[in-house]
């Protein structure tokens, strides 16, 4: 093969290229705002970045799908690029191209492809029988499926294969088998995460069959060069649309095309991770040409643990989030929610709590306060201060830290983790807004009070610029309330880590950052939080009163409930009566080694609730400040555990 050519200064990524029988749905959301997430975070490092995505138009169900509808093919799928088209624009997806496997230039480089390999003997005309998917477009094996007569269910999709039996082309992929386990074994991290290359990697070990790439029985494909009777299978047409897309096939453009080749990752789902990891680099090498660095395989977004289906009745539109929660919001909580090594399960109650808790009350709440404070006291114009107190410079490595760590995760493709370590920074800059208390400074103490709205600017300025790829236009509102703009010119990530904090900021009331959503959509509690909500009598008497229990007691032990963005679990020392569980949703106002010692007020005899699958067996009484925290209510002076409130 050609030596891998590194251009350091490209970055190409591709996202699958999707099926047109319907709209675009959310998993195809999913993988396509990673696919601009990675697109844009490079854009930062002010590389020349190719962003592919598109759609693939032939095969036997789009076929099917058409006649169903009364439709030509073509008139079919020509139906579909719309809404895809607008719904990318819609939800800010900046791609580069957007291909159609029905461009004649495609297809003319896919016809090329195959003459080439028919003259090197990788392709040869021979007899096929067996068991094909037709949903899937693929051909099921022995060893996937059964021997016997009786037709085995698709390993991708569960569903029932037909016996075929055709004429076909082949390609000569067990002739690679050995090549493809010598290169997963040099390039470890070709498949991310590793769990898929295992998969992979025992497969290829199995044996491989030949793989036949043609059909005589549609009509709708590309057709096969040199046979009339032939059309193209679909997979060996839609998988080069990765290398017809930059110029492979045109002479006219082999320099871009030899720029931007290889790609730098494909983005895919799990379901289809086969063909990309064993059929397509075995095309690649019988081309002689490089192959991707990376495939990043994210899992499936189930819902209610399930996997969306329109049978289940459980399949999210897309377009019904945009309007109910806006683009960046939603590109948020998929980045941020969704692991990209395992699956994850989608629901609005999640959705929303994303929304309030982290970029509504955590970033646009301190925006918002900080903004508010400096203008209310005449401080427009924001400078740095020549020298910072220690709570500052201390604030400033944590900044330094969370860039070093950022880096690594997004280098990784671990977005999730990358989001997770930017809000332990901004709650870290939250705490130093409190605790500094600049509404008590600004009164008598100007230069500190300034000095802390400069830290403050120069945290929230870098926090932006970071989740830039992930919330393009939310953050570029952000920028301008520090009267700045997105910059791509030059190492962004570079002149953050080597800032010395000395910009000067315009601040500038802006429109709410982010809106609380209205209300919580109720869904069944086996998978949820218990919601809290606030009385709504008016009045309660004495007799009322005296059935609540409201004793002092100690905690002892502090812990995070995993999967919950709220809850910390407690044991709680209530003295002669011993040690409780108490579950509260201070996580946002209090790590869990904060609360480790306090003496707290507890409802004591409430009955015992599930949340989160644990039981809680009381209250914890706290109180919310003005800027939205929650604070525990404690005694005056310590007393004994288990002391009752009079």
């Amino acid at each position: 093969m050609v030596p891998l050519m590194e251009h350091k200064n490209k970055f190409y990524v591709t996202t699958p290229i999707y099926y047109v029988t319907a709209k675009p749905h959310l998993g195809s959301l999913y993988s396509t705002v990673l696919a601009d997430v990675a697109a844009r975070w490079n854009k930062l490092f002010s590389k020349k970045v190719f962003f592919l995505t598109g759609t693939d138009e032939h095969g036997q169900k789009i076929a099917e799908a058409a006649a169903h509808a009364g439709k030509s093919p073509q008139e079919f799928v020509d139906s579909f690029i719309h809404p895809y088209k607008d719904m990318w624009h819609r939800y800010h997806i900046d791609y580069t191209k957007f291909i159609r496997t029905t461009d004649e230039y495609h297809k003319k480089a896919v016809q090329q492809w195959i003459e080439i390999l028919m003259k090197k003997g990788d392709v040869y005309k021979s007899f096929y029988e067996g068991w094909y998917c037709t949903p899937d477009e693929t051909f099921v094996t022995a060893k996937e499926g059964s021997s016997s007569d009786e037709a085995p269910s698709c390993p991708s999709c569960g569903r029932i294969t037909q016996r075929v039996s055709e004429e076909t082309y082949f390609f000569r992929l067990s002739a690679y088998q050995d090549k493809l386990l010598k290169f997963y074994e040099e390039h470890p991290d070709f498949i991310i995460p590793k769990e898929r290359a295992h998969e992979v990697v025992n497969f290829v070990r199995g044996g491989l069959k030949d793989l036949s790439i043609s059909r005589t029985t549609i009509t709708w494909g590309i057709p096969f060069p040199g046979d009339a009777k032939h059309v193209t299978y679909v997979w060996a047409d839609a998988l080069n649309n990765y290398i017809t897309a930059i110029g492979w096939g045109q002479q006219a453009k082999k320099d871009e095309f030899n720029f931007w080749w290889p790609a730098d990752v494909h983005i895919l789902g799990k379901d289809i991770v086969r063909f990309h990891a064993i059929y397509w680099p075995a095309f690649l090498m019988a081309l002689d040409l490089p192959l991707p660095k990376h495939l990043l395989v994210h899992g499936w977004i189930t819902v209610d643990q399930k996997k969306m289906s329109k049978s289940f009745g459980n399949v999210v539109d897309p377009e019904i989030l945009l309007e109910k929660y806006g683009a960046d919001p939603v590109r948020y909580y998929l980045v941020r929610q969704m692991a990209v090594n395992s699956d994850g399960d989608f629901s609005y109650h999640d959705v929303q709590e994303r929304i309030t808790s982290d970029l509504a009350n955590d970033l646009g709440n301190l925006l918002n306060r900080m903004v508010t404070l400096a203008l209310k006291h005449e401080q427009k114009q924001i400078l740095a201060p020549k020298h910072w107190s220690a709570e500052s410079i201390h604030l400033r490595d944590e900044y330094y830290n969370m860039l070093e760590d950022l880096k690594k995760h997004m280098h990784d493709y671990m977005y999730h983790l990358a989001l997770a370590r930017v809000w332990k920074f901004i709650h870290q800059v939250n705490a130093y807004f409190h605790g500094k208390e600049p509404w008590k400074l600004a009164k008598h103490e100007l230069a500190d009070f300034i000095e802390v709205l400069s830290a403050t600017a120069h945290s929230l300025y870098a926090v932006a610029i970071v989740l830039w790829p992930v919330m393009p236009t939310k953050m570029e509102q952000l920028l301008a309330s520090l009267g700045k703009k997105i910059a791509l010119e030059g190492d962004q990530l570079q002149k953050l880590e080597e800032s010395p904090w000395d910009m000067t900021f315009s601040l500038q009331q802006g429109e709410t950052l982010f809106i609380k959503p209205p209300e919580i959509v109720q869904e069944p509690m086996t998978s949820q939080e218990t919601i809290e909500t606030k009385s709504t009598s008016p009045t309660i008497n004495i007799d009322d009163l005296t059935k609540v229990e409201l004793l002092v007691g100690t905690i002892e032990q502090a812990q995070e409930v995993p999967k919950s963005n709220k809850l910390l679990q407690l044991q709680v020392n209530f003295g002669s009566l011993g040690m409780r569980q108490i579950l509260s949703g201070i996580k946002q106002s209090y790590s869990a080694q904060e609360v480790i010692g306090k003496q707290a007020v507890f409802v004591v005899n409430l009955e015992p609730r599930l949340m989160m699958g644990l039981e809680s067996r009381g209250m914890l009484l706290v109180a919310e400040s003005e800027d939205g925290q929650a604070k525990i209510i404690t005694p005056a002076a310590p007393v004994p555990n288990g002391t009752r409130l009079k």
